[in-house]
């Protein structure tokens, strides 16, 4: 397979919106080529697609899923794995900017993981050779949406015509969510409590990139969002630094949990999504999130081969 990436593809991955609509469908058939060709090892014809390449990873935040899949990703292609002290992304023991211009001599590409989406742009900015990928942020969290995107096609073939359905707090998820839905021609409904909608930013740039028809719905009742939906997702309550509102935000969100009478208003053969970790007996009980409709685990293990294929398409 030729993994090279096509003359426009972005130098780094800090949104989805940093990808057209043909560089997502191939980045879905590159990943599920990968993930079929896992079994085969270091006989995979990607297995070399980093080979004598480094890439460093700066995790301001904790993590399980991402962590692990991009160490493995980056081995499973052949790279090795540079990891850099968490407090450098503050950026006070130096500026971003040299940081940046520091690693582009040593290493081919940075995955971050951090607290303002300006942090990430500004290490792109300035490091003209070096590929930056956001691995969370507070606004956006796209390689998580590339994971989502891929579940949605393994189960659903031909994504156009559907809807999916974001019940809780307008995050990084659920702008990452709406962006990669509606650029596979999926209409996304978020439902969330006043105060806590899906920017209208964000719903003006969706719009612009969505396809096939698809469009963002904001709703304030869940149970509405959720009518004959084909998927229901939702995220923690209160996200990594809003430790401090996590009580309030119980009182506020409680009408927005995700139940089994909940999901029962969403079409009969519903999927039901959701990023990671997940708090039981808060935003979603542990009957929907053990279900059959579930797919938690699926998007967890998809993580891997979706940044396989982002890695080998922008770096490799």
């Amino acid at each position: 397979m030729d993994s090279s990436a096509p003359p426009h593809f972005a130098k780094d991955f800090l949104s989805i919106l940093d990808l057209s609509p043909d560089d997502l469908d191939r980045l879905l058939r590159v990943s599920a080529q990968m993930k079929a060709d896992r079994r085969l090892g270091r006989l995979a014809p990607l297995a070399t697609a980093l080979a004598g390449l480094h890439v460093a990873l700066l995790f301001e935040k904790p993590s399980l899923r991402t962590r692990s899949t991009f160490e493995i990703a980056i081995r499973e292609l052949g790279g090795d794995t540079l990891h850099l002290p968490a407090a450098l992304a503050e950026g006070t023991r130096e500026p971003l900017q040299d940081i940046a211009r520091n690693l582009e001599r040593w290493v081919r590409a940075l995955v971050i993981r951090t607290f303002a989406q300006e942090k990430a742009a500004t290490l792109a900015a300035a490091g003209r050779d070096l590929h930056v990928i956001n691995a969370l942020t507070d606004e956006e969290h796209p390689c998580q949406a590339l994971a989502d995107a891929f579940t949605l096609r393994e189960r659903w073939g031909d994504c156009r015509g559907r809807t999916i359905a974001f019940v809780g707090d307008g995050n990084n998820v659920a702008t990452s969510l709406a962006q990669v839905a509606c650029m596979l021609g999926v209409t996304a409904h978020v439902a969330s409590p006043s105060g806590y909608e899906l920017p209208d930013s964000v719903v003006e740039a969706v719009e612009r990139i969505a396809q096939d028809g698809a469009t963002v719905r904001l709703f304030s009742d869940p149970r509405r969002a959720v009518e004959g939906v084909d998927a229901v997702y939702t995220d923690v309550w209160a996200s990594m630094g809003e430790e401090a509102e996590a009580a309030d935000r119980r009182r506020i969100f409680i009408p927005y949990q995700v139940t089994a009478e909940l999901m029962a208003a969403a079409h009969p053969n519903a999927l039901f999504m959701h990023c990671l970790p997940a708090h039981r007996g808060e935003e979603v009980t542990s009957d929907v999130i053990d279900s059959p409709a579930s797919v938690v685990f699926d998007q967890a293990e998809n993580r891997l081969h979706t940044q396989k294929a982002l890695l080998s398409m922008l770096v490799g």
